[in-house]
């Protein structure tokens, strides 16, 4: 990976190795290195990761994945691991649990995260919902959020995306033990007749001033494309709530390109000669 310096010259900054083996029976195994250069140039190694895939069934398979860092006393140790196993229903549906662990400094690993999610596929209709479980401070597993997206599209072609979060914690008030929705944020994409095509995306948020009021639209971005014979024009508006509770526009981007006709020159065959 290279990034420009002050100078404006390429310098390398990252150099990721990925080895893989592919094992019988659809099982493998990645191993991943990270080395980044030191003040002198020479490349040191900052991360290896090593992934591990076995297929447990036919509709199952499970990862476990450990990652390493350089440790005080020398060497490689290891900083985090996580375990995924994932299950194909007979109903188009696709389960989950990641779950991440993390040393406790005795030796011992310990529960960090845990991630539950279900995708569920219905025609060109999608919905998944992923639930995030963490330790309290007496190290007893709990559901702090909740994020549910779901995924539409009609018989005209327009496509709808909604995704709903919810939190144990609201801005402005303290926790009650419960899930509350903290944001929606919904995507429309429509395409006209004339091939214009829409998207506007409207994110609702808490309100801060009285959180029991529910969600306000706090942000809408529209983005069109028009095209023509000769190009088109992209067109981004955003909206923002203002200080009176007021939408109003913050930005407008229009951006045109130009389709330059291709000419195409025959040229004719040689004459044959006489």
């Amino acid at each position: 990976m290279f990034a420009q310096d002050a100078n404006g010259a390429k310098t390398l900054v990252q150099v990721i190795d990925e080895e893989k083996h592919t094992l019988p029976g659809g099982d493998s195994k990645v191993v991943r290195a990270t080395s980044n250069p030191d003040v002198n140039g020479r490349l040191q190694l900052v991360q290896r990761q090593i992934e591990e895939t076995k297929k447990i069934s036919e509709d199952m398979e499970e990862t476990k994945a450990t990652v390493m860092i350089p440790s005080i006393n020398g060497g490689l140790a290891p900083a985090r691991k996580v375990e995924e196993r994932r299950t194909r229903g007979a109903d188009n549906t696709v389960a989950s649990q990641k779950t991440t662990l993390l040393p406790d400094g005795a030796g011992n690993w310990q529960v960090s995260e845990v991630r539950l999610a279900t995708t569920k596929q219905e025609g060109k209709n999608s919905s998944t919902e992923e639930q995030v479980s963490r330790p309290d401070s007496e190290g007893k597993l709990g559901e702090v959020s909740r994020t549910v997206s779901k995924q539409s599209e009609n018989a005209s072609g327009d496509k709808r995306n909604t995704v709903e979060t919810y939190s144990l914690d609201i801005p402005g008030s303290s926790r009650d033990g419960s899930l509350h929705l903290v944001e929606r944020a919904t995507t429309v994409q429509r395409t006209s007749s004339i091939g214009q095509q829409t998207t506007e995306q409207k994110v609702e948020q808490q309100n801060l001033g009285d959180p029991s009021s529910g969600l306000q639209v706090t942000t809408v971005t529209t983005d069109t494309v028009r095209p023509s014979p000769f190009g088109a024009q992209s067109t981004r508006t955003v909206q923002a709530r203002d200080a009176n509770g007021s939408l109003g526009i913050v930005s407008v981007d229009i951006t045109k390109s130009d389709d330059i006709p291709t000419v195409q020159v025959q040229i004719a065959p040689p004459e044959k000669p006489r």
